[in-house]
């Protein structure tokens, strides 16, 4: 009878470390391939692929600060969800903006969401059950920009005859607090569960 060796955890977590780091790295060779390739309306400058490895570098060591904090699968899974989402927010309006175009200043209002994210994770002191309730906050805090974007809107007659690019625009930024959402749900179950482990150095 054969035994199965299964790779210890320590190991698995190294794979995953590798794939998140080399991902990452994927994703910032991606537009330079396609401008080598002659990708039609891509043309990043020095300044574009900086910014983004800025970006990506963050998320990744905020990725390696969830595993070192908590062994919980709930609580990583939380943690990698707000980062992903807060990536996506920031890269979103860095390229295209969500209202408007990318110099809209209307935009300004997602700095303050991931402000409510940023306060409140570091009020939480990163524990399961106070992140639970920053990524609430700031599930709230999207919708809030939401209605703010729909409001102001609605109030510019320039931008009456367009109402079906506001209606996207809007559920665009409301459909972002799904992800937000979802990891306060992650987060409050990892506290509910106890798993939560101390720092490991």
């Amino acid at each position: 009878m054969s035994t199965v060796l299964k790779p210890s955890p320590r190991r698995r977590g190294q794979r995953l470390r590798a794939l998140v780091w080399g991902g990452a790295a994927g994703l910032l060779l991606l537009p330079a391939v396609a401008m080598h390739m002659g990708a039609p309306g891509l043309h990043w400058t020095g300044s574009d692929f900086a910014v983004m490895g800025l970006m990506l570098a963050t998320a990744c060591g905020l990725y390696e600060l969830a595993t070192r904090r908590s062994a919980s699968t709930a609580y990583r899974a939380g943690f990698a969800l707000a980062v992903a989402t807060a990536f996506l927010t920031v890269w979103t309006n860095l390229a295209v903006g969500m209202f408007g175009r990318e110099d809209d200043r209307l935009n300004l209002a997602f700095g303050g969401v991931l402000l409510v994210a940023v306060v409140g994770a570091l009020r939480a002191r990163l524990r399961a059950r106070g992140m639970a309730r920053a990524m609430a906050a700031t599930a709230a805090a999207q919708l809030l920009a939401a209605l703010v974007g729909l409001g102001v809107g609605l109030a510019s007659a320039g931008r009456a005859p367009d109402a079906p690019s506001l209606v996207r625009e809007v559920l665009l930024v409301a459909a972002f607090a799904l992800p937000w959402a979802g990891s306060a749900l992650l987060f409050r179950r990892a506290g509910d569960a106890g798993r939560q482990f101390p720092p490991r150095g």
